[in-house]
């Protein structure tokens, strides 16, 4: 994955470690993703995987006194790493965008919602306040709020309209990488329909990259055109959503697809993985996913696993696949 301009946005060799008090939380271990205009791709993984850490440091908001960053991130070719902070400003809600996971924290609860729209407004687009403050306007009813609740606070509004301001402060200045944690979190199911239909129009509309971070295969499936399956602070798969969802290399990705009900089979009993997810201070020596592994061998204990290409798009990080001249059989389908 070598640097190019063809790519909107480079993650390359990110390592993120925190400093606890329970010893070195080792969050993210060297993960490359890269993302052209207009992609889709979604990271997918459990809870603790290492999504919204990765997410974070793609808009360098990791905390320096308990985040140790490193590697590089480039938005547009320019690394953030090396930014100021005025450039960071500059690049945050312009050049590339997020939508949190939890509006409840997201928003700030003593300032009205069209101000903290308008304030993103003003400060990429350098309009003054009422024209910001119309704009923000503008922004309620694209996402379905009526204009006049701009003078409401945070606590005047429902669970999925808070989720549609945010969506909104994230999309006010036409962004062109738009990374959306988990966006559905504690959403009803309806609620969820209309966000994700909202988000596709939007990317429709203007053109915009999206990293889709979330659990969910199916709004990987609805909405993705790559995948990138995260594990333990390591991408294990990654490939286009043809190949990851119908073409499955890794035991964890199997994993997860054999953990979801069957809709046409409903006497089928679940498959779940065994165990649990290592603990990030004290990840396991060898392949991370060896002692939940059913295909595990002695050296996958032993020896940490490399990434392999399949295909030019298709990687896997498995020691199954390092036999020389490996080709899967595209015909078989899981």
């Amino acid at each position: 994955m070598n640097g190019s301009n063809e790519y909107i946005l480079e993650i390359k060799n990110l390592t993120v470690n925190y400093d606890t008090e329970y010893g070195l939380v080792r969050a993210v271990n060297g993960i490359n993703i890269v993302m052209r205009e207009q992609e889709a791709l979604g990271l997918v993984g459990e809870t603790g995987a290492g999504k919204t850490t990765t997410a974070l440091a793609s808009l360098r908001m990791v905390p320096e006194a308990v985040g140790k960053v490193e590697g590089q991130i480039l938005v547009g070719g320019k690394n953030i790493m090396e930014m100021s902070d005025r450039e960071l400003e500059n690049m945050r809600g312009k050049n590339i965008s997020m939508i949190f996971q939890d509006p409840m924290t997201a928003l700030n609860p003593v300032l009205t919602i069209g101000r903290q729209i308008a304030e993103s407004i003003q400060i990429h687009e350098h309009v003054d306040k009422k024209t910001a403050m119309e704009r923000a306007k503008d922004m309620l009813e694209i996402v379905g709020i009526h204009r006049d609740r701009a003078q409401d606070y945070p606590h005047q509004l429902s669970g999925g309209m808070k989720q549609r301001v945010v969506i909104a402060i994230a999309l006010a200045c036409h962004t062109q990488i738009l990374i959306a944690d988990e966006p559905t979190t504690a959403l009803d199911v309806t609620i969820q329909a209309q966000v994700l239909e909202l988000i596709k129009e939007y990317r429709n509309k203007y053109k915009t990259a999206m990293l889709m971070i979330t659990h969910d295969l199916g709004i990987v499936a609805e909405v993705c055109d790559k995948v990138a399956v995260m594990y333990a602070g390591n991408i294990v798969e990654y490939g286009t959503l043809d190949e990851v969802f119908n073409h499955t290399l890794h035991p964890y990705t199997e994993g997860l697809f054999s953990s979801l009900p069957n809709i046409k089979n409903r006497t089928k009993r679940l498959n779940p993985i065994p165990g649990a997810m290592p603990d990030p201070s004290k990840l396991p020596e060898g392949c991370v996913f060896a002692p939940r592994c059913a295909y595990a061998t002695q050296a996958c204990f032993q020896t940490d696993q490399e990434n392999r290409f399949i295909t030019d798009t298709h990687m896997v990080r498995c020691s199954r696949y390092q036999e020389s001249g490996f080709k899967i059989n595209r015909g078989n389908t899981k």
